[in-house]
């Protein structure tokens, strides 16, 4: 009974991680259609530093890009990064989602240069880094392989962190809000969510030493 239960829920467990990344991504895409189907351009909602009157595109950038090629790359990373962050950070997947994107895109807002900043590289940043940083702050071991996924699979990424062009139209700005939104929420969740299990340590058998003791005062006596 107990193992058609934990079935059940690893189901769901896993029916809950595929659903909510893919709900995003066909938003992000339905969006882009909009625009480029209607002829529109949502390049306004991206988001421009330090223009008070634009901060509230820190709740809309991540819906705007560029071209198709950038948002299939976008859609992709974020799918796989994810299930990996609903699957195994259940409990905080939405805050850490939410929270990336709106801190990720506040600290752009402050720090990027003057042009129109649009795309959801600094969600996809962000859940990299919390992904890796959680995986060695917690020191457990599932965790520590999906961190060593990350490496493996992004590593690269930390090259995009800084402006090695001066002229590069990407927005390493981004990236690097993103970066830091995510090692910012790991350390801030690091005790919520998956724990490594504490250290089983075996217990004296109290008879055994009563008869030790009873068997060394008798030895004594005689």
């Amino acid at each position: 009974m107990t193992s058609d239960s934990e079935r059940v829920l690893e189901k769901q467990r896993w029916k809950f991680a595929i659903f909510v990344p893919f709900i995003v991504c066909v938003l992000w895409i339905l969006c882009f259609a909009l625009e480029r189907g209607m002829d529109w351009d949502f390049r306004k909602g991206g988001i421009y530093p330090r223009k008070l009157e634009n901060i509230w595109s820190i709740f809309t950038y991540t819906f705007i890009h560029a071209n198709w090629k950038h948002l299939i790359n976008n859609v992709f990373s974020f799918y796989i990064l994810g299930i990996c962050l609903y699957y195994f950070y259940s409990e905080v997947a939405n805050r850490v989602l939410i929270t990336s994107a709106v801190l990720s895109g506040f600290i752009l807002w402050c720090i990027g240069r003057e042009s129109y900043h649009i795309g959801a590289s600094g969600i996809i940043y962000s859940l990299a880094f919390f992904l890796f940083f959680s995986g060695i702050i917690r020191k457990h071991i599932p965790l520590i392989a999906i961190s060593l996924i990350v490496v493996f699979i992004y590593g690269s990424m930390v090259w995009h962190l800084f402006p090695w062009l001066p002229d590069d139209p990407v927005s390493w700005e981004g990236h690097l809000s993103g970066a830091v939104t995510g090692i910012i929420l790991a350390f801030v969740y690091r005790h919520r969510g998956p724990q490594p299990p504490e250290p089983e340590w075996e217990e004296e058998d109290d008879n055994d030493g009563e008869e030790n003791y009873d068997q060394e005062q008798w030895e004594e006596e005689e």
